[in-house]
């Protein structure tokens, strides 16, 4: 784990944990004055603070044996949770807290922390023993998500936890981290007073526009406006410096004041700061912005900004920003790292809350999820990201609220190529674009190509409820653009079925089929029968109306007959009022194209129906000894601190540690070492240069060697067009023929890892038949079938069926290789020759590259 991280608590709070120094004496020593004799007694089972003192000795000796963690708040040390190992993977467990911060949740979380770290160090029995009436404790350990047993003796309870992590465990986590995300942003997104640093009286300063916003807004609670050099602005009593107890401050000041406005904020109990000023990490002054991070994180402050417009809550009346338009309500709340895209998105959208996030120092996307899940007033959450704060834990969170909430994004830098060089099949294809799609894919994400869509998207999703299957009835008043809809549900994977219903009040041409087309003569009237008829008919599971003006009875009559016929409709209904964007009497989503419509519809439909899957749950990983695969890895490291391409007994040596077998191969340095080669291990057999990345395109490979003399040839033809670049060889049986499958993976540093499989061989690259998986991969067998070659696997053309679970089992077990190895840059087994009797892998690439071990995915921590 990391040495140090901030923490969020229950109620909000936040704390510094870190591993214990032996310069933490004299701060213990008066964490244990400050306790009460009968927190001493609790912990300690004797009267007085002697032992506890000497405990404090103990720990901070150099002899001292166990693991230990601190936990700071505010900048004083109040917590200590530790370890001891005392042998056969047991450990002795023991946590002492300030009486100060019993309730906060941080007893808890400091035992999640160090289960955690005793697992990750062969740790698999935890034991405490607890005094009877210490009921506190007794109920942490029992609820902390881990398998616990005990037995009473002597009045004491002797309570053994097991410290292996569970399914219950991480539930729980999840269910504390939420708690403490929503706590941590109650008071910033949903003040109760603002003040506003930096106010003045000149109209056009940022600081004025922030305060006559919220003026104008109708903020209910206090506003201050700050500015020493002013008594009064925009009829508000103006304060020198902030008052203590004020929720949320505005800053608007110029950068080189904000971290003394920071200092002063602290001082006064502030929650939360969202600093709209620039000239932080955007401008390269990274160091500011850190030092900024830092006096926020020591006081407990959330930190929105910097370099931001501003907040927005309208079910608050809350319009922290600076932006010269009044939002509109509405159940879509927003999110946008971009100003500009910010500013157009409200121009659009109506919207439940906005947060522009700016240089996302601290709040991000993911604690804005953990928010706006159980928020009344929004039903949508959109997101514009230029970049990931914590991608898995997004995933983990976006997951979970995407069962109740569409959660939309619009990711840039699709282009981007990772900035670094690639060499294996896999890192080739798997872009960091291309992680992101796997990781939005996997969360029920709808991840979007541009910000018109996600306005489109989003708009449907607000207004009108998810449609029931892919069905779309097409009625309207013009031939052309509903064909244009038909083909465009056709392109994006919708139906368009045969409507066999007759529709009252229509004309006789719209009796049967299916676009329904009205005729330009229709009324406005027949045109909101049919609507209603359509969505009464068991035939269609959403309703678009195409209406091209300004013909029937125009566009405003149109408009409105449509909007009544949805108030009667249990079902989707969209309409394209050709040339005509907006919202159709605030509950029917309206495009000036067809095209726009269908995309959306589209979009809503994939998003039900990735709703209506039951939650898979999250595999048992694959047996795999970790702890050896680390020791290799390590060494690798060791030997080449830049990292590098493992030999081939290398790369075989640390897939046999997740159960992946290698076909056996022989290292030859010669022909006649070759030969013999062969012979022991049977004929026909494979030559394969090593040292060329690509063997098979530079004559690296000769398969189908039938006797030892074809051995020695192939060597030395090999050598003489090779040259140097031939380090030597190896020497394998050639194996039955089969379907050629890669199974690879990459580790991107801002990322994680990334599974892929794809038609192997030498069309691994050509036909580019790809997919992709963010591990712990959960549904192998589905990936396969993504696949174009998967009818190959299945018994092709009275082929005999491959072995797919065999295959599915080893995209599982590189899954949690991936996951347990960060410093596995790229990883490539092609090919995988699958077959009726299993899988044989016939060669394999891996690359190293160092990398910082990365928190584990169970902890509890900011980013």
């Amino acid at each position: 784990m990391s040495d140090e991280y901030d923490v969020l608590l229950r109620d909000g709070g936040i704390a510094h944990v870190r591993r214990l120094r032996p310069t933490d004496r004299g701060a213990l020593h008066e964490l244990v004055d400050r306790s009460s004799e009968r927190s001493a007694y609790l912990r300690f089972f004797t009267a007085g603070r002697g032992t506890a003192h000497a405990y404090i000795d103990a720990i901070t000796s150099e002899g001292y044996e166990g693991r230990a963690r601190v936990a700071c708040l505010h900048g004083r040390l109040v917590a200590v949770a530790e370890y001891v190992p005392s042998g056969e993977g047991r450990a002795d467990l023991g946590v002492l807290l300030d009486d100060a911060v019993h309730g906060h949740g941080l007893g808890t979380l400091l035992l999640e922390h160090v289960a955690v770290d005793a697992a990750e160090h062969g740790v698999r029995e935890l034991v405490a023993d607890v005094l009877a009436e210490n009921r506190p404790m007794i109920r942490v350990l029992r609820d902390l998500g881990l398998n616990v047993t005990q037995r009473f003796e002597d009045g004491t309870l002797h309570i053994s936890v097991t410290a292996e992590p569970t399914p219950r465990l991480l539930a729980a986590i999840e269910a504390r981290d939420h708690e403490a995300g929503r706590a941590s942003l109650a008071r910033v997104l949903a003040p109760r007073s603002v003040a506003v640093i930096g106010a003045s009286r000149d109209e056009h300063g940022i600081g004025h526009k922030v305060l006559r916003n919220l003026i104008d807004g109708g903020f209910c609670g206090p506003i201050h406006p700050v500015n020493p050099n002013a008594t009064e602005i925009a009829g508000l009593a103006c304060h020198a410096t902030v008052p203590h107890g004020v929720d949320l401050a505005v800053v608007a000041v110029p950068a080189r004041q904000v971290p003394q406005v920071a200092r002063d904020c602290a001082d006064a109990g502030v929650a939360g700061l969202v600093v709209l000023s620039s000239g932080f990490a955007e401008t390269g002054r990274r160091e500011a912005e850190s030092e900024l991070l830092a006096l926020c994180r020591t006081a407990g402050m959330r930190l929105i900004g910097p370099n931001c417009l501003g907040v927005i809550n309208t079910g608050a009346w809350l319009n922290a920003s600076f932006l010269p338009h009044r939002p509109v309500r509405g159940r879509v709340a927003l999110l946008s790292q971009s100003g500009a895209v910010g500013a157009a998105l409200l121009d659009r959208l109506e919207v439940s809350s906005f947060v522009s996030v700016g240089n996302k120092a601290d709040v991000s996307g993911n604690d804005l999820l953990e928010y706006w899940e159980e928020d009344d007033d929004t039903s949508v959450i959109a997101l514009y990201l230029e970049s990931f704060g914590n991608p898995r834990k997004f995933a983990r969170i976006a997951r979970r609220v995407g069962k109740s909430k569409p959660v939309l994004m619009v990711k840039s830098g699709r282009g981007q190529a990772g900035g670094r060089a690639v060499r294996s099949h896999t890192a080739a294809a798997a872009t960091p674009d291309v992680a992101v799609d796997a990781l939005a894919r996997a969360a029920g994400v709808i991840r979007l190509d541009s910000v018109s869509e996600l306005i489109d998207t989003a708009t449907l999703l607000a207004a009108q409820p998810l449609p029931a299957g892919r069905r779309v009835a097409i009625v309207g008043n013009s031939g052309g653009p509903q064909a244009m809809a038909a083909d465009a549900c056709e392109r994006h994977g919708l139906l368009v079925p045969e409507l066999p219903v007759r529709l009252p009040d229509a004309r006789a041409a719209a009796a049967l089929g299916n676009p329904v087309d009205l005729t330009a003569d229709a009324t406005a009237a027949e045109i909101g029968a049919a609507v209603e008829a359509l969505a009464a008919s068991p035939d269609a599971d959403a309703i678009l109306v195409v209406y091209t003006p300004p013909f029937g009875d125009g566009v405003e009559a149109t408009r409105q007959a449509i909007a009544d016929a949805a108030k009667r409709a249990a079902k989707t209904v969209l309409a394209c009022v050709v040339g005509y964007d907006g919202l159709i009497d605030g509950r029917v989503p309206s495009y000036a194209f067809p095209e726009q419509a269908v995309v959306a519809l589209s979009r809503a439909v994939r998003y039900a129906e990735w709703r209506r899957r039951p939650i898979e749950p999250v595999p048992v990983p694959p047996p795999a000894d970790e702890k050896g695969a680390r020791q290799i890895v390590r060494a690798e490291l060791e030997a080449r601190p830049d990292g590098g391409w493992l030999s081939p007994a290398g790369a075989a040596r640390l897939l046999a540690c997740y159960g992946v077998t290698l076909v056996e191969s022989i290292d030859v340095d010669g022909a006649e070492s070759a030969a013999a080669a062969a012979t022991s291990l049977g004929l026909p057999s494979v030559l394969k240069a090593t040292g060329p990345v690509h063997k098979s395109e530079v004559g690296g490979v000769r398969l189908d060697l039938r006797t030892p003399d074809d051995v020695r040839r192939a060597y030395h033809d090999m050598a003489a067009r090779l040259g140097a670049q031939m380090t030597g060889a190896i020497v394998q049986r050639m194996q039955p023929a089969g379907v050629e499958i890669i199974v690879g993976g990459v580790n991107y540093p801002r990322f994680g890892p990334l599974v892929m499989i794809g038609m192997g061989g030498v069309m691994a690259d050509l036909l580019a038949d790809h997919a992709f998986r963010v591990p712990p991969v959960i549904d192998a067998t589905t990936m396969i079938d993504e696949l174009r070659c998967a009818p190959l696997l299945h018994g092709y053309r009275g082929s005999p069926p491959a072995d797919v679970p065999a295959l599915a089992d080893q995209i599982a077990r590189i899954g949690r290789l991936l996951e347990d190895l960060p410093q596995v840059a790229e990883l490539d087994l092609n090919p995988v020759i699958v077959t009726s009797a299993g899988t044989a892998t016939v060669d394999a690439r891996i690359r190293l590259a160092p990398c910082d071990q990365p928190p584990s995915p169970l902890l509890r921590r900011l980013r």
